[in-house]
């Protein structure tokens, strides 16, 4: 489990390669409206949760880096008893010191009175400039402060840098902690989606089989999705992000489930597709088998050394043959692959990284290659396919035929490790389950 310890690490190491006379500023998430003055409950900022561990709104994390000294200054919310009745306990600044392991704490009443003591004679400002315009406008406001004050000797900064490339970079490799919640969340979610698999029967509706998987992760500690589950039978599976979930579940059925939880704010991601009556058809199980080759192919090839895409090149060329031998296309497999033919059946990439945000932070590409998979990284891999069911190119029995299988993967030293695996996915063990 992270502790203080490691948050504190975080930020030292975020400050070790920030440039020197510089600060950084860091703030958190705050409520959102739902609807007149009802908020969406709130989900903590993944930078700021990753530098503090601190779940509270309305406050903000600045770290300063002057003449090789560096100081951590918490801005939080001061304890108000009449507040509190109301809206819960605050940590308030003086327990944030010794409890969050930081050099000092304030009010945040006060932010914008000491964000220009804490600017003055730095030379840059780091922040995800251009992510919040309110803060932008109250950053530049607090710039523009210090420059009042040049000609009593103070150095305003000058640079206004982006954090994510040096934040975003950190958050990409795991560490032994981070690894241990997303295992936690991805054997949680595997369980609950097995569940699903057990009571599933013709004549459900889609948002009982939602229900039973948050059901099964909110009792064992799993509360928050990581994202809005999909639940799509028939003719909705195909649809990529379908999540009205309002459908009844007919006999004959394929149902498509991307759902997963968070623990501890770090996300699991999975997909499985599975017959509502326990049983593939032949063209389901000639179209799921391709995909579950393609995806078997795809985490081969996550391993270090190999680069990001190596994973979508081995799905796509199984993918192709696959719908070549199936007579969904015709033609030379490398020409089709060139000329993207597969597109109409599989239009999405085979994965991303996965981490404190679902769809999570670090680049794809530097210097214009793929990058390099290295051991910390953990990805999913999800190749598809999705016969829609107006395809006039195809013969009528594939049409309606959306499949997706998703894992969550773990690059390591040696190779890689499946989080999800005890989701069963081949034919044979669905259909057994599933009896």
């Amino acid at each position: 489990m992270l502790t203080v310890n490691d948050f504190v690490q975080h930020r030292q190491t975020l400050l070790s390669q920030m440039q020197d006379n510089s600060v950084a500023i860091i703030p958190s998430a705050s409520f959102q409206p739902r609807n007149r003055d009802v908020d969406f409950p709130l989900r903590q900022d993944s930078d700021f949760f990753y530098l503090t561990g601190f779940t509270e709104d309305n406050a903000c994390l600045v770290l300063s880096k002057k003449q090789g000294e560096l100081t951590t200054v918490l801005f939080c919310q001061p304890k108000i008893k009449e507040q509190e009745i109301w809206e819960g306990i605050r940590l308030g600044p003086d327990a944030a010191v010794q409890t969050l392991a930081v050099d000092e704490a304030q009010s945040i009443e006060d932010l914008d009175t000491k964000l220009p003591e804490l600017m003055a004679d730095t030379e840059a400002v780091y922040a995800a400039w251009g992510s919040k315009k309110p803060w932008d406008e109250r950053l530049i406001q607090a710039i523009e402060k210090v420059k009042m004050k040049v000609r009593t000797g103070v150095t305003a900064p000058t640079a206004m840098l982006a954090i994510e490339p040096l934040l975003h970079e950190m958050r990409l490799i795991k560490g032994a902690a981070e690894i241990a919640h997303m295992s936690e969340a991805a054997e949680l979610s595997a369980q609950a989606h097995i569940k699903a698999m057990q009571a599933v029967k013709p004549g459900m509706m889609e948002y009982q089989l939602e229900a039973i998987i948050q059901h099964h992760c909110a009792m064992a500690g799993g509360r928050f999705v990581a994202y809005p589950s999909i639940v799509g039978s028939g003719d909705n599976a195909c649809i990529l992000h379908y999540t009205e979930n309002n459908q009844e579940i007919k006999d004959g059925d394929l149902i498509l489930i991307d759902a997963g939880c968070e623990i501890n704010h770090y996300a699991s991601d999975i997909t499985r597709t599975f017959p509502a009556n326990g049983k593939f058809s032949d063209e389901q199980k000639a179209l799921y088998q391709i995909v579950l080759d393609a995806q078997f192919a795809a985490i081969d090839a996550v391993k270090p050394g190999n680069h990001f895409n190596h994973p979508h090149e081995a799905a796509l060329r199984v993918i192709t043959q696959g719908l070549v031998d199936l007579g969904l296309l015709s033609g030379d497999v490398d020409k089709l692959i060139e000329d993207e033919a597969y597109k109409p059946f599989y239009m999405h990439k085979t994965g991303h990284w996965l981490g404190l945000d679902v769809h999570d932070v670090g680049q794809y590409k530097q210097q214009g290659e793929w990058r390099t998979l290295r051991a910390g990284m953990v990805l999913t891999v999800e190749p598809g396919l999705y016969v829609a069911p107006d395809e006039e190119s195809v013969d009528a029995k594939w049409r309606g035929i959306g499949i997706r299988i998703e894992d969550d993967v773990l690059v390591t030293a040696d190779g890689h490790t499946v989080l999800t695996a005890s989701v069963p996915k081949t034919v044979a063990d669905i259909e057994k389950l599933m009896a």
